[in-house]
């Protein structure tokens, strides 16, 4: 019986740290675009800077995760989680002290090397340590990932109306990044882990699934960048004010959350998760297309179906990634791979709508290329037949 509660316990305590850990990885992101015009002000950066605090960091998410297992390996996954919460730690709080644009996009590349690691780390720990329970726990921490944002969002503003600087108020956010690190001490001396196999990375690589996933994943999470970038600024150009336009980004990332945790419980009976992924596709259809012909219509209907369809297909993304292989180690090193060339593609969504701003004068046309992106990704999605797993992913049980 005491096994049974001591069993119990740890598991309560490592859903808390999932909690704890999915929430601090995007505020850093987030934070920034509901307060751009005092960051322009003081630092004078352009559309192509402003793009670079979304750009950089993601593609740093992407190059990381290749390292990811590697690291893992020479590291061991409690020391290397550590130490990225305390690089992601230490990047948050450098944001007080910045003294220009470039600082402060370099303390983005700081947080996003930290993320990298983690992303790449912890959907194995999921799967390892609530093994009937995969779909269940990665959406409560996809779900996590995207209230972050709301998190992020929303305090910015009410930090600069209370009468912080914009440095002060983004280096508020190394708070909860400290207190997920206490946590992670704490909780993580009692996972157990298999570290992945050195060469299972190039095994991979030379499986075709595996370019498939990352392009869905990538194609997808452009959207996503590029509407924690752009939103609130799209509709700032439009005569809404910061606090508004942070609500708007908020809603996208409450619809997130949601979805992010509810689309995986619903998706759990069956592991065939298409169905789920063609209705994530719907709404950022419609979203996108809202954003696209009609944005003064229902702004936050748009940012509500956009951020839905974007939080579910980022969930339902890592259980099919984690689907493919039975083994943690294996499935959690796919799952690493699927996030990190799908981050490289997900950092062009940012600077491509900057550059087509430039081009058109307005966001539009982004909003358009984003859609087109979706519609692509539905066909990709066609190749998820959990039958042919075993064809696609042929390594060593």
């Amino acid at each position: 019986m005491d096994t049974v509660k001591a069993r119990a316990g740890r598991d309560w305590a490592m859903l808390a740290l999932v909690v704890l850990i999915g929430l601090n990885l995007r505020p850093f992101l987030a934070a920034p675009a509901p307060i751009l015009a005092e960051i322009v002000a003081d630092t004078g950066l352009g559309y192509g800077g402003i793009a670079m605090l979304t750009l950089l960091p993601m593609f740093l998410m992407g190059l990381g995760a290749f390292v990811a297992p590697g690291l893992q390996v020479r590291l061991g996954t409690r020391r290397g989680l550590l130490m990225a919460l305390g690089i992601l730690l230490l990047g948050s709080a450098l944001r007080l002290v910045v003294t220009g644009g470039v600082s402060l996009i370099l303390t983005a590349a700081l947080c996003g090397i930290g993320v990298a690691f983690i992303q790449a780390a912890f959907p194995g720990i999921i799967k390892a340590r609530f093994p009937n329970q995969v779909p269940v726990v990665t959406g409560l921490y996809s779900a996590m990932i995207m209230a972050g944002g709301a998190f992020g969002a929303r305090l910015m503003p009410m930090f600069v109306h209370a009468g912080f600087g914009w440095r002060a108020a983004l280096a508020w956010l190394a708070l909860p990044v400290a207190i997920a690190l206490a946590a992670a001490w704490r909780t993580l001396s009692d996972v157990q882990s298999t570290k992945p196999d050195g060469t299972l990375t190039r095994q991979l690589l030379g499986r075709p699934r595996t370019w498939v996933l990352m392009a869905a994943f990538g194609l997808i999470n452009a959207g996503y960048t590029s509407m924690i970038a752009w939103l609130a600024p799209y509709y700032q150009a439009q005569g809404w004010s910061s606090d508004d336009s942070s609500g708007l980004v908020a809603v996208m990332a409450i619809c997130q959350a949601v979805a992010a945790l509810g689309l995986p419980i619903l998706a759990r009976g069956n592991v065939d998760r298409r169905r789920w992924l063609w209705l994530t596709i719907a709404f950022q259809a419609i979203g996108f297309f809202g954003l696209t012909g009609l944005p003064g219509l229902a702004p936050a209907v748009w940012a509500g179906f956009c951020g839905a369809g974007l939080g579910g297909s980022f969930a339902l993304a890592i259980v099919t990634a984690l689907d493919h292989l039975p083994r943690p180690e294996q499935a959690g090193a796919l799952a690493a791979l699927m996030q990190g060339g799908g981050f490289l593609i997900a950092a062009i969504g940012p600077y491509a709508m900057a550059v087509l701003h430039d081009w058109t004068g307005g966001f539009a046309a982004g909003w358009a290329l984003h859609l087109g992106c979706v519609l692509v990704t539905a066909l990709l999605y066609l190749r998820f037949d959990p039958r042919s797993y075993p064809d696609a992913m042929p390594l060593p049980s």
